[in-house]
């Protein structure tokens, strides 16, 4: 499997800090609940014309590395 690590980026100045495809205003989300819904990932890149096919497979492997955590523990405000 290809890393398509580097295709998601976070800065605090995008889309308030969230996962995003290569700083653009795509949100890692965005892509998660377009794919949910039934969309395939040609639609998604027929409708996002500035996206890639690899740009899908990062978000997908960001997501399946996300699944593997083992614990979140919640961080109390100082």
């Amino acid at each position: 499997m290809k890393d398509n690590s580097q295709r998601i980026t976070i800065d605090p100045d995008i889309c308030h800090g969230k996962p995003c495809i290569r700083n653009m205003r795509y949100p890692v989300e965005m892509i998660l609940e377009l794919l949910s819904s039934g969309m395939s990932t040609e639609e998604i890149l027929e409708d996002y014309e500035d996206l890639e096919k690899e740009d899908i497979l990062a978000v997908l492997q960001y997501a399946s590395k996300l699944s593997q955590i083992k614990s979140i523990h919640k961080l109390n405000a100082a």
